[in-house]
């Protein structure tokens, strides 16, 4: 059996001392370096801490605006939509250095690592929404390409070998009304620098409906499905196709959908559970457990076998209560892989 290698989406709870709105001046203004540093690299060590293989750099930035503020940005731009390659910079990367050298000098070996950019699907539907215009399509998905690009050129002390394209609204948005193949085409043109440089295309999808899409793609080989909160998904996929064009899956093994989890302990203690966090800790001590996750596994695993690549939570653990409990979550993941590995 081959090592199921496990990755998170990428954002996760800030420190109680610090707000969102004072991380995206910080991010914009660039003048507080050294406090924007330290937030996301102690954030970014938590995750290799608890045992995340191939950790993503904790995102806390709006994954849109992120983007859209460089491609909006005339200066930024070889002409409209084409972001300047030297413009196409994640700050978020500069930081993690730091971290990224520590673990070389103690374990002797290159920290393996994810990026998540939003694909230009997402991008182009929050700036011009349902009206279909192919050619500033196949832009965004230039300038996409361009950030990934800029990325693992940029990289010194860690290597990037998976990069995803975060796509919630294929499948979920009524909106989007391009034809598969421009879809594809697009796709395809966004992750070409990350297929030609040799790291693992994952696309993360909210919904699984048009996985086949992704699977087409010939510089996408993982597919990423939120199968722990939504187990049907699974029933939606076809083996065949995974197997046919030479794709694997990323599979979400833990709920991260907080607020149902937290609904569920307002039933059983009959209380708001916002208001009384002391409970909230159920959610990784009884719902959640390495147990539960194992069990998720084994399921899965059962249907698709070495299809199975790559598992983590489903999404992002941003809207997390704190650090503490999303960390214990990421712990119980890494410990419910190794669970499932032993028990093959």
């Amino acid at each position: 059996m081959s090592e199921i290698l496990f990755d998170d989406i990428g954002s996760y709870p800030l420190p109680e001392n610090v707000s969102k709105e004072w991380v995206q001046n910080a991010f914009r203004n660039r003048d507080e370096d050294e406090k924007l540093f330290s937030v996301i690299n102690d954030a970014f060590q938590q995750k290799i801490d608890a045992g995340v293989d191939i950790p993503t750099y904790p995102q806390y930035q709006d994954m849109n605006e992120q983007f859209l503020r460089v491609i909006r940005n005339e200066s930024c731009c070889e002409s409209p939509f084409d972001v300047k390659l030297e413009c196409a910079g994640l700050g978020e990367l500069e930081a993690i250095e730091t971290v990224a050298k520590a673990y070389r000098e103690k374990y002797g070996e290159t920290l393996k690592t994810r990026i998540c950019v939003t694909g230009p699907t997402e991008l182009y539907l929050k700036e011009f929404g349902g009206r279909a215009y192919t050619d500033i399509y196949a832009l965004f998905a230039k300038s996409v390409n361009k950030f990934v690009r800029q990325a693992m050129k940029s990289a010194k002390n860690f290597k990037i070998t998976t990069v995803s394209l975060d796509e919630p609204s294929i499948g979920l948005n009524p909106e989007l009304s391009f034809e598969e193949e421009d879809i594809i085409s697009a796709l395809t043109g966004a992750s070409r620098a990350a297929s030609k440089w040799g790291a693992d295309v994952e696309i993360h999808l909210h919904s699984a409906l048009y996985f086949s899409l992704a699977c087409q793609t010939p510089t996408i080989n993982v597919v990423g499905i939120e199968s722990a909160g939504t187990p049907s998904y699974l029933d939606l996929l076809d083996k065949k196709v995974f197997e046919d064009t030479d794709t694997f899956l990323r599979l979400g093994i833990a709920r991260t959908d907080i607020y149902t989890l937290a609904g569920i302990l307002n039933e059983k203690h009959n209380t708001n559970v916002w208001k009384e966090p002391q409970y909230l800790q159920e959610i990784v001590t009884e719902l959640e457990t390495p147990q539960v996750i194992t069990k998720r596994l084994r399921l899965a695993h059962r249907r698709f076998g070495n299809l199975i690549k790559y598992a983590g939570p489903d999404c992002g653990l941003g809207s997390w209560p704190n650090q503490k409990i999303a960390f214990m979550l990421l712990s119980n993941v890494a410990q419910g892989i190794k669970d499932f590995e032993e028990y093959l």
